[in-house]
């Protein structure tokens, strides 16, 4: 079991400053929450000490009052766009770590059956080479029976090699799916994404279409190796963009 040991230092080690960055954004959070709070109030303050002084201000001093009350609104927007960005940074603090934790599951299962078709295929090996010993020396000019042989192994060879990716069809064309991540245990509260509609894994992208309805796509569906530069739009969304453009 040393590959689960070391996957699971790796992600210990990953999570170690993890809850320092989480009570850091919810203490900002706080803190924004709290002069947010006290900006209404005096924005409630004023408002009433305008209404009830209206008639004997000037026109100049009544557009200073309203140009007073209306900067409060604006600083109080400003500290809740603030608290709503901090709050997006946190989700995908914690989404990032689940997604490297659903990687290295996949991986680690992929390593693991990898490791058991190796010990069945020597094992099918050692069986063969007896089978053959037994059979030399019954029949050591017997064609048919060898020919027989290395037809099982190519089948065997070529079931194992289908074995390792699935594929998706969608009106997109066919998307690879890593076989082990088909085989994980699926949480029927876990939201799923891309074109292939399975759970998040591995690298994701956001698609820059606010309207998306899909949002996140895997790397590999989408035929990247890196982030591109620029706005990034699925293909659902990018023929909409091209004609605006």
């Amino acid at each position: 079991m040393a590959g689960s040991t070391f996957y699971l230092e790796q992600y210990l080690d990953s999570l170690e400053d993890l809850p320092t960055e989480l009570k850091s954004n919810f203490n900002k959070m706080h803190d924004l929450d709290k002069r947010n709070r006290d900006t209404m109030v005096q924005i409630d303050s004023s408002s009433d000490d305008y209404l009830r002084k209206v008639r004997d201000l000037s026109p100049s001093k009544r557009k200073q009052e309203m140009e007073k009350i209306q900067k409060m609104f604006k600083k109080a927007k400003e500290m809740s766009d603030d608290k709503v960005q901090i709050a997006i940074q946190t989700y995908e603090l914690v989404d990032k770590h689940i997604r490297k934790l659903d990687a290295d599951l996949a991986k680690f299962e992929a390593e693991m059956k990898e490791k058991g078709r190796l010990s069945q295929t020597e094992s099918e090996e050692e069986t063969e080479q007896e089978e053959e010993k037994k059979g030399k020396k019954k029949n050591l000019k017997d064609p048919k029976r060898k020919k027989a042989r290395e037809e099982e192994k190519k089948q065997k060879k070529t079931k194992n090699s289908k074995a390792d990716v699935s594929v998706t069809q969608t009106p997109f064309g066919i998307l690879s799916v890593p076989q082990e991540v088909l085989d994980m245990p699926v949480d029927p509260n876990e939201p799923t994404y891309c074109l292939c509609g399975q759970v998040s894994y591995g690298e994701m992208i956001g698609c820059d279409n606010q309207d998306c309805p899909i949002e996140w796509f895997h790397f590999g569906c989408m035929s990247l190796t890196t982030k591109p530069k620029g706005k990034w739009y699925c293909p659902k969304c990018l023929p909409m963009f091209k004609k605006k453009k």
